[in-house]
């Protein structure tokens, strides 16, 4: 169980964008922060300017350095040093990269290429995704952005696998994401993948969003849900989560909620982007994750306190969704102790 180094980009010389601060601040608040209860050491943070190294902030106003409509930022690190870090974030490139098509700094490209040779996983949240494809990290892979310059990343990079429906896309060493929540989204799927389920749910819970969207889920989730319920659909999946060990169908959950079969399914697919029963599947994998780490029960136990009855059956999905056996998963993460009861409300995703 391994954190390690990120490195994020911050193009444009020094001087980030106002509205690209969202996407800049997401690795910051989810690899930034020291977090010792939870793992140590976590991760070393370097942010990684495009321009002179060390440069000074620029003039007070709208227009700081290299004329961009935000703040300035200092850093002792520059492009050489991405490098030699593990992991390697481009949050967002200049509106008239993704827009206009106008080239990224050469050195920038070159750098990139560095890295991704030297062994770092690549990563790209929003439009970030068309520094790698430029870079051709992205060549004969699937990958996504935001889904207002995907259809832009596709015509560009006709060798990159556009797919413009889904959060974000994990190719291994090469990973991307939507914009906005979508990069916090595939930030904590890294924690995951680093440290483990029950680290990423507990990081989630500070940070207030949702433990886990599959990267699978689509883009467009219409998050209205109507006003008949003030609390929406969040105390039935409340009560459905404390339930995962026994059985549980479409119709017990829709009576909960006082609605037909059918409006539950379909106010759930708009709330979660997801079904009924892909939510309840998902559910039982996640608590069969966070007992396998934080207890020492067989295999057999945790498939019929997941919900999944067989530890055969508990296999067959563990295996294609998180894709390594129970046994090998249990064997890479190592028994945490919980900080909370599992059974805690994880509010819906939006």
């Amino acid at each position: 169980m391994s954190a390690g180094s990120v490195a994020v980009v911050v193009t444009e010389e020094i001087g980030v964008p106002s509205w690209n601060l969202y996407e800049l601040s997401i690795p910051c608040t989810a690899f930034g922060k020291p977090q010792p209860d939870l793992a140590e050491p976590w991760y070393e943070l370097r942010l990684c300017g495009t321009g002179e190294r060390g440069a000074p902030d620029g003039p007070a106003g709208p227009d700081g350095p290299a004329g961009a409509a935000g703040p300035a930022l200092r850093t002792p690190y520059g492009l050489d040093d991405l490098a030699g870090a593990d992991t390697v974030i481009v949050p967002s490139v200049p509106d008239p990269c993704a827009e206009e098509g106008r080239p990224l700094p050469p050195a920038l490209i070159a750098a990139l290429r560095r890295a991704h040779s030297a062994g770092a996983r690549m990563v790209s949240l929003c439009t970030g995704a068309f520094a790698l494809a430029a870079a051709g990290l992205l060549d004969g892979r699937r990958a996504t952005a935001h889904w207002m310059h995907t259809a832009q990343l596709a015509a560009r990079y006709p060798k990159v696998r556009v797919d413009h429906s889904v959060l974000y896309v994990d190719d291994g060493d090469v990973l991307t994401s939507a914009g906005l929540t979508a990069g916090l989204d595939l930030c904590l799927h890294l924690v995951r993948r680093d440290l483990g389920a029950h680290v990423a749910n507990q990081l989630a819970r500070r940070m207030v969003v949702p433990a886990h969207r599959p990267g699978g889920q689509a883009q467009f989730v219409d998050l209205s849900v109507p006003a008949t319920d003030d609390q929406g659909l969040a105390p039935v999946l409340a009560w459905a989560r404390a339930r995962l060990d026994r059985p549980l169908t479409v119709e017990d959950l829709a009576e909960r909620a006082a609605l037909s079969p059918r409006t539950f399914c379909r106010r759930l697919q708009a709330a979660t982007g997801t079904t009924p029963l892909q939510w309840l599947l998902d559910q039982r994998l996640a608590r069969a994750q966070s007992l396998l780490e934080t207890t020492d029960l067989p295999v057999e136990k945790i498939g019929e306190l997941s919900g999944l009855g067989t530890a055969n059956n508990l296999r067959h999905h563990f295996l294609k969704r998180v894709g390594v056996s129970p046994s090998d998963y249990r064997r890479a993460f190592p028994r945490t102790v919980p900080e909370t009861p599992e059974a805690s409300v994880t509010p819906l995703a939006g």
